[in-house]
């Protein structure tokens, strides 16, 4: 199983949450999923822009693949293939990875996903990574098992699900060190580029707009109004 994280950016903005609700890109969505063996996608807004979570059973898939209507509404990214409108955002933190189909099923269909945004200071992402891989494997499954943070440029996103799932990782981490702070959200702060007129304690964590949901239980796909 892959995890995938992408972001996009929006050329109209005012429109993107009532085009990708409609039935015109969630029907054929659902269908694709289904052909292309993708469960668990998410896509949140933040004004213009875009973060998609989902999960690839077998190969990887591209957010094209999934979503072919989109590209007329989304401005093309530089950099990767021409004229690609998804980056991919590396998976620097996530509290467990999925080791079998049956390990990462869900067992709360009332369960619902949230995404949230973080700014990093440049000078300070060789540090955040470097703490965040260290907890990572000092504490496997220490959060929610669905949680994930993937990092494109300065840009940090962070998927979870709610109510966390908090269960014992199946597998020990690579680390047998102690390091990881106790003080985490002390030694986290100066990481940050704080958002300015956000709402009480979105400061530096920025909640997204959930736009589209299509989850999976026990094999079965089903469009969650969002």
């Amino acid at each position: 199983m892959k995890r995938s994280l992408y972001r996009a950016e929006g050329l109209r903005d005012k429109e993107l949450a009532s085009f990708f609700r409609s039935q015109e890109v969630s029907s054929p969505l659902a269908e694709a999923m289904e052909h292309l063996n993708v469960v668990n996608l998410s896509l949140f807004a933040c004004s213009s822009q875009l973060f998609l979570y989902y999960e690839c059973l077998e190969e990887a898939v591209p957010p094209e693949s999934l979503l072919p209507e989109a590209s007329e509404r989304l401005a093309v990214w530089p950099g990767g293939e021409q004229g690609r409108r998804w980056a991919p955002l590396a998976d620097i933190f996530h509290y467990q990875q999925p080791v079998s189909a049956q390990h990462w099923e869900r067992s709360n269909a009332a369960g619902e996903p949230y995404g949230r945004l973080a700014l990093l200071k440049p000078e300070e992402a060789a540090s955040y990574v470097y703490y965040h891989y260290q907890y990572q494997e000092e504490r496997p499954g220490d959060g929610d098992k669905y949680g994930i943070i993937g990092l494109h440029e300065n840009v940090l996103f962070f998927y979870a699900e709610q109510p966390a799932t908090r269960e014992p990782a199946p597998y020990e981490g690579r680390l047998k060190t102690t390091l990881t702070p106790d003080n985490w959200a002390e030694i986290m702060e100066p990481h940050f580029i704080k958002w300015e007129g956000t709402p009480a304690g979105q400061d530096i964590w920025r909640k997204l707009d959930l736009v589209l949901e299509v989850r999976s239980f026990t094999g079965k796909l089903g469009i969650r109004d969002a």
